[in-house]
């Protein structure tokens, strides 16, 4: 009898469990390393095997010709750099408020979340309009250049 009663509350147990499941999404992209979006709102493993660099995270993030995030977010911590745009959210305390892998997909391909979002998709290549002949099938930022400047984002906290 105890026997039938602890495999009934295993049985139980892991059938909650399996309502409890994240859904998965699974994104390949031809030319890109697949990754896969948890409940429509992570990316939450990294897509290299090798850590991201916050130094090299930070020269992204102002660089024009790759992230330029300055255009349209302030970061406090990157007042060195002229120009703080005010079109997208501050990040100066991202890392507070955001889990690593929300930073992730809103850098991956932030139409997931918002089809209507004017954010570039940094690691996304296909159904995209206006992309340069030179650009075609080649994502704006690498998979490494995506850790790098999550691992700078991973820093941004305010002091208080």
């Amino acid at each position: 009898m105890r026997m039938t009663t602890l495999l009934a509350g295993g049985a139980a147990l892991a059938l909650m469990a399996q309502g409890a499941a994240a859904e998965v999404t699974k994104v390949h992209e031809k030319g890109l390393k697949p990754y896969e979006i948890v409940d429509g709102v992570s990316i939450p493993k990294p897509l290299t095997d090798k850590s991201g660099d916050p130094k090299r995270g930070a020269k992204l993030m102002v660089a024009r010709k790759k992230g330029n995030c300055l255009a349209c977010h302030k970061v406090v911590q990157l007042n060195d750099y002229p120009f703080h745009g005010n079109v997208g959210p501050e990040l100066s305390d991202v890392a507070s408020n955001m889990q690593e892998g929300e930073m992730r997909l809103r850098l991956v391909n932030p139409k997931v979340l918002n089809p209507d979002t004017i954010m570039p998709a940094f690691y996304h290549t296909e159904g995209l309009h206006r992309v340069k002949k030179k650009f075609k099938g080649k994502p704006v930022l690498t998979e490494q250049e995506i850790e790098d400047i999550i691992a700078f984002l991973k820093t941004l906290k305010s002091s208080q």
